[in-house]
């Protein structure tokens, strides 16, 4: 009887065609998630993850593709390679692919901070749930390849942009290069564009790459997937009840089954997994001890026939050989699956791959925070025993809690085991609680600024980046925002009553917003032609300044924007790195706040999860560096920071790294939240602003029909092949030249201030982007104008047309024009109308 492919659900609504070998049917299904990232989930029949699978066939797939890597790297290369493994879906295939090369120790990534052990690396997974990978390994060489020239083997369930391995290697290649990479994955589905880059990758780090997959194939989506899939799944969610449901109300009866612990006796020593390394001689110890274990298994189910050992998120190894075990001790008929953190789903037929759906609490107290968890196929399934399989720390009240895993289980079988494996912590890291070996080779600002223990619970805390388009319109790949979202809260107020706040000192400028400035026909028309105008100048500005970087910074600088004016502009440097030399930088953006200094724990964030020497702060453009100042003064309390800031346009002399240092229309400064992602200014207040919780801003969705957000940035990006000789010119003469800051603006604003009677440089804005934010944000008294400036002040113009502000052309500026807050401003000293006074 033919049986019907788990993935029809999801094709004939979505349009989604999966094409390829003729066993990638018989390996994937196809769900929906619940991510904003990716609408589509393919869905492994043979990983053990979301879908039970007999455990011999898990491992067996696994050890298969070990013994490829095996017999393509030779004996002799294959007793000195490492593999790595993908946190949370590949740990356990990581673990089967080391176990089929047979002689290679085994580490995988995760997501679980533990203290006393130090990071030996990093990486982002941007379209995943949860995105930021730690590598701790026990043994600090563990990825050192100067040694023995070991080849590198990373492994993950699919190969589908590349995007994540491919940064993985780099990073990796830029602290502990090697000649050699192979790459192993269940399924190879990269589209055609994607599949030329390997090749280019391998040129670009001088090293070997090879790819060994069992089947390939691709994913062809049409377009719209991603909005047709959130309101697919927006339509089911309401009726996702029974088979198909949570289960969320069900709690266990008297009748129900009470767990019963079963005694292992895990061999002492023996890693739960591969979170620190997983040697041969720990592979040869649990091997010998596996019969007993699993028969210990089978005594306690008794009669029980059909059987699902349950692991738990990045404990899947040491579950599934105890499945395997239990597989060879028993005639019952076992499968093996493990619950995760993804949220999918689930829907009650034969075409998709998630039949049902149970969710219950986290019970591990994990680094992210509280939050739901799932186990998938699991209810309906016909198990009438279950095996949960936890580490101890995951041995909790929270997982015998009535909504926890285990009532969950007794809802749906006749038999609930629990085994429990110890938790794994290198003996230096138990004994002390301070920082190992490890520590002591690969320092960190904050792991030198504060106990390790404690700095690492702090980091444990830590909320992971915002990510379009769940906050912000800019794609997950452009920017990680290391903000909190705070777009329920009220926070504008009128721009003359903020004014009067702030100078009367009853307020500080970042403890609100100020109402976003709605464009008119005339000046958005306005912003359009001087993008048109001023596309080429800005690409030019971003290629150069990027190239220095690259230069100055390489080979992998991990690019800081300043929210949200530098944002723009990081995102243009990003595209820039990867337009012209395939590189995929690490992007973030972080607050600073004039008077309060940049957020610390965005800091703290940083240092935990990249080195601290590769971050390259950026902002739009430089006024009288007052922002270059509050930078340099907060990073002296974080060691490893270079307080350097990279920025497009430096016109008052107060940077080393910039694209010019010309003062003209950079059309991002024209603008507010609809040519910045949709993103506020950031806001720093205390009772919204805890002692973990990094700054926050405002994601303002309702304006999406005037965002020009991505138009600026392709309009921009368009331009680079023009302008990429000029570029290649003028960065190999800036390296050459003296670039020391002149310090040229501050002086002028000094003087300027006394000119005019203002006596207070924090209200004279230089520049034209400066002048700009008076104009949108503040209570304007004059704008000063260099005489004859041509089209870069139109908009200033208008704006201060619109705002009954005067414009006076003088000469000797050293910007083209100057914005002049109203001094000791209050609302008395306006007209009823709301418009500047224009004689003082």
């Amino acid at each position: 009887m033919d049986v019907e492919w788990s993935g029809n659900w999801v094709a004939g609504r979505l349009g989604i065609e999966l094409v390829g070998d003729g066993e990638l049917r018989e390996l994937l299904g196809l769900a929906l998630r619940r991510n904003p990232k990716r609408a589509h989930l393919l869905v492994s029949n043979v990983l053990g993850k979301h879908v039970p699978q007999r455990p011999s066939v898990v491992h067996g797939v696994g050890h298969e593709l070990g013994e490829r890597v095996r017999n393509l790297l030779g004996e002799a290369e294959a007793g000195r390679a490492v593999v790595l493994g993908y946190a949370e879906t590949a740990t356990g295939l990581g673990h089967a692919v080391a176990d089929g090369l047979g002689v290679a120790p085994y580490l995988h990534s995760t997501r679980r901070p533990v203290a006393g052990v130090a990071q030996a690396g990093g990486f982002e997974e941007a379209h995943s749930h949860a995105t930021s990978h730690l590598l701790l390994p026990e043994d600090p060489d563990l990825l050192n390849a100067a040694a023995d020239g070991s080849p590198l083997v990373l492994v993950d369930d699919e190969f589908s942009t590349g995007n994540t391995v491919l940064n993985t290697i780099r990073a990796l290649h830029a602290r502990y290069p090697r000649d050699r990479y192979v790459i192993v994955a269940l399924v190879d589905m990269r589209s055609e564009a994607d599949q030329g880059r390997l090749t280019e990758f391998a040129e670009e780090i001088g090293a070997r790459v090879d790819l060994v997959v069992r089947a390939r194939g691709t994913v062809r989506l049409p377009d719209g997937v991603l909005e047709k899939g959130r309101s697919l799944v927006a339509r089911h969610d309401a009726r996702d009840v029974g088979l198909a449901g949570d289960a969320a109300g069900e709690l266990p009866e008297p009748s129900r089954p009470v767990p019963v612990r079963v005694a292992l006796d895990w061999p002492a020593g023996v890693p739960d997994g591969g979170r620190h390394g997983f040697t041969p001689v720990h592979r040869a110890a649990l091997e010998a001890a596996l019969p007993a274990m699993g028969a210990r298994i089978a005594g306690a189910l008794g009669d029980a026939r059909r059987v699902l050992v349950l692991g738990f998120e990045e404990l899947m190894y040491a579950p599934l050989r105890l499945a395997t075990a239990l597989e060879e001790s028993t005639t019952a008929e076992v499968r093996y699956s493990t619950t995760t953190r993804s949220p999918v789903l689930a829907v009650d037929d034969p075409g998709y791959a998630i039949r049902s759906r149970l969710v219950f609490p986290a019970h591990d107290d994990p680094a992210d925070g509280p939050g739901d968890r799932y186990a998938y196929n699991v209810a309906g399934a016909g198990f009438d025993a279950v095996v949960a399989v936890v580490d101890s720390t995951a041995d909790t009240p929270a997982l015998h809690a009535p909504d926890g895993l285990l009532a969950r289980l007794a809802g749906h079988t006749d038999q609930v085991l629990l085994a429990v494996v110890p938790s794994y912590v290198p003996p230096a890291a138990s004994a002390m609680g301070v920082p190992t070996s490890a520590d002591r080779a690969l320092p960190t600002a904050s792991d030198r600024a504060v106990p390790a223990a404690s700095h690492r619970q702090e980091i444990a805390m830590l909320s992971e980046p915002l990510r379009g388009p769940a906050f912000s319109s800019y794609a997950a790949d452009d920017v990680g925002w290391l903000l909190q979202d705070l777009s329920d809260t009220p926070l504008e107020a009128p721009t003359e009553e903020r004014e009067e706040a702030i100078q009367s000192g009853g307020a500080h400028y970042a403890e609100s917003l100020p109402v976003e400035y709605q464009p008119s026909p005339q000046y958005q028309e306005l912003f359009k032609t001087a993008l048109d105008t001023s596309a080429a100048r800005i690409a030019r500005a971003v290629g150069t300044v990027t190239e220095t970087v690259l230069a100055e910074r390489g080979p992998r600088p991990v690019l800081v924007s300043l929210a949200r004016a530098g944002t723009p502009v990081g995102v243009l440097m990003r595209r820039w790195a990867q337009h012209r030399h395939g590189l995929d930088l690490p992007h973030y953006a972080v607050s600073i706040v004039r008077g309060r200094g940049i957020d610390a724990n965005a800091l703290r964030w940083l240092a935990a999860h990249h080195d601290p020497a590769d971050v390259v702060f950026v902002d739009g453009w430089t006024g009288k560096g007052a922002i270059t100042r509050e930078l340099a003064a907060a990073l002296e309390e974080f060691d490893g920071f270079n307080p350097e800031i990279a920025v497009l346009a430096d016109p008052g002399g107060c940077v080393r790294t910039y694209g010019t240092r010309e003062d003209f229309l950079i059309p991002s400064a024209c603008l507010n939240s609809t040519v910045s992602g949709l993103i506020s200014r950031t806001v720093l207040r205390s009772d919204l602003v805890g002692p973990h919780d990094f700054h926050g801003a405002k994601f303002y969705r309702e304006l999406a029909d005037s965002d020009v957000s991505g138009p600026f940035l392709d309009t921009v990006a368009a331009r680079f092949d023009e302008v990429a000789d000029a570029v290649d010119a003028e960065a190999k003469e800036l390296l050459a030249a003296d670039r020391a800051p002149t310090w040229e603006g501050w002086a002028a604003v000094e003087r300027i201030s006394e000119e005019h009677g203002i006596h207070d440089v924090n209200l004279v804005k230089p520049g034209v982007g400066e002048t700009t934010r008076v104009l949108l944000r503040r209570v304007p008294w004059k704008i000063l104008a260099e005489r004859g400036a041509g089209a870069d002040l139109d908009h200033v113009r208008l704006l201060a047309e619109q705002r009954g502000v005067p414009v006076e052309e003088v000469e000797g500026l050293p910007y083209t024009c100057v914005g002049l807050i109203h001094p000791k401003y209050t609302r008395g000293a306006t007209g009823a109308d709301g418009t500047a006074v224009t004689a003082r």
